[in-house]
């Protein structure tokens, strides 16, 4: 079931926005870019809150992390130039968008999320989707269960294949970037990560994209996660791949498509100083998939999209309008 609100947000300096009729509503902070608007549509039992920006077929972006719909506020502009409608809600759990009432964070969900919300934006087969962190493997199992829905695929920071998987195996230095899923497990992660409001978060972005000063989306994601129903939620997306969260048998073939190459064209871009993954998986991925054109940005971490946007832009940009 989807349906879509008709009244329009037009996006303001600060946290208020007003719609068309007159009601306010609140979000959290958005930098003033000319042309973004903001959203609400339900889909898949979510109700969700996006930003968006220009008129033609849909460019979904998706974001992970500790992250927000925020951090595509470089790109949304630029897709929309491109003769794109650039949409990038904030994922399940992520205020403004609600929580799951059914408890359902597994990365095959938030796949069948972006399909679902595909149908209730209006998307046609000319659609592309977009994904960063936890949204780069949402977008590829998407992308894999629905190909005729999405006509090309760009990925960032988590490489499509087994290669990221494969790595908790076989490298030993992922594995010790990785260690922040695994205290996710754990009960204490509740305690910890809210604590000194969100520093944890801090503590990740700098570790992840070193010498970038990211206080601007840091603050964003803080917003949304600040209430413990709206943390608890982003820690369940580990939870539910690592742990014993619930998990939704009906979405478990896209599960599985999340972590293969989709048949789409299909571009991955990886920050060669990101924290999290290191450039090794993505060397990885790009020989485990051929098909894959890989892409390496310099001078970027882990949130490539707002530490290098004029480069990322125009490769995004470049692949999602090629024929």
């Amino acid at each position: 079931m989807v349906t879509l609100e008709a009244s329009r947000h037009t996006c303001l300096v600060g946290r208020r926005v007003t719609s068309v009729a007159g009601a306010p509503a609140t979000v959290p902070h958005m930098a003033a870019h000319a042309g973004i608007t903001t959203g609400r549509a339900t889909a898949n039992g979510i109700d969700f809150t996006f930003l968006e920006c220009g008129t033609g077929p849909l460019a979904l972006c998706l974001h992970g992390f500790p992250d927000s719909a925020h951090s595509w506020r470089h790109l949304l502009p630029a897709l929309a130039a491109a003769g794109f409608r650039a949409v990038a809600p904030f994922t399940r759990g992520y205020a403004p968008t609600s929580t799951a009432a059914d408890g359902y964070y597994a990365t095959g969900t938030l796949a069948a999320d972006a399909n679902a919300l595909h149908e209730v934006l209006g998307g046609s087969d000319d659609a592309v989707i977009i994904g960063h962190d936890w949204g780069a493997p949402s977008a590829y199992g998407a992308a894999g269960r629905r190909p005729d829905l999405w006509r090309r695929v760009v990925g960032m920071a988590v490489p499509p294949g087994p290669a990221f998987s494969l790595a908790f195996m076989t490298n030993q230095t992922q594995l010790k970037r990785s260690w922040y899923m695994f205290f996710f497990q754990h009960a204490l992660a509740d305690l910890v990560v809210p604590a000194n409001d969100l520093a944890f978060i801090d503590m990740l972005w700098a570790d992840w994209s070193p010498g970038f000063a990211g206080s601007e989306d840091i603050d964003n994601v803080k917003r949304c996660l600040r209430d413990p129903e709206n943390l608890s939620a982003a820690l369940g997306y580990y939870r539910a791949t690592l742990g014993d969260a619930k998990k939704d048998p009906a979405v478990d073939e896209e599960q599985r498509l999340c972590f293969e190459a989709p048949p789409q064209p299909t571009l991955y871009l990886h920050g060669v100083k990101d924290g999290c993954c290191g450039k090794e998986v993505a060397e990885s991925a790009k020989a485990m998939c051929p098909d894959v054109t890989v892409q390496f940005v310099g001078d970027a971490g882990h949130f490539l999209q707002v530490e290098q946007p004029e480069i990322v832009n125009q490769l995004v940009v470049d692949w999602v309008t090629t024929r």
